[in-house]
């Protein structure tokens, strides 16, 4: 009876060894839910065309300023990695790190700074129009 025990009782260990901590259950955590923008300014209404979905991975560089745009639809990421800076043309200003989510400014003028040693590489996502551009550059104005 000892010699079938033994066995048995290292196969059962064996299995409760190669028992891992696997999530058995989904989860769902929301980021975000709002009506406004980061900056509190209210959202606006959905386009009336085609509806087109955009969703743009974009990766910026350490020590990155990127150009002063704006956006004619509602857009939301979130940052996967490293940290970054928004900032309004009025110079309203929110700070990222990774895993943070962002509501996006509709219609304002604003930019995007990666001030850190990393890359900052972020998710977006777009609900604009069919055929309507998503990012508009503000155009230097020339002094000369």
């Amino acid at each position: 009876m000892k010699r079938v025990f033994v066995p048995f009782f290292i196969l059962f260990l064996m299995i409760i060894s190669c028992h891992t901590n696997k999530i058995t259950q989904t989860q769902v955590t929301t980021l975000t839910k709002t009506t406004k923008s980061w900056n509190g300014t209210k959202l606006p209404n959905y386009p009336e065309g085609d509806p087109e979905i955009t969703i743009l991975k974009i990766v910026i560089p350490p020590k990155t300023k990127l150009a002063l745009h704006k956006h004619p639809e509602i857009n939301a990421g979130v940052l996967l990695k490293g940290e970054l800076t928004v900032i309004s043309e009025a110079k309203d200003t929110l700070h990222l790190k990774a895993g943070d989510p962002i509501v996006e400014l509709v219609n304002t003028y604003h930019f995007g700074e990666n001030n850190s040693k990393n890359s900052a590489e972020i998710i977006v996502f777009y609900a604009g129009e069919k055929g309507k551009p998503i990012t508009i550059l503000k155009e230097e104005k020339d002094h000369h």
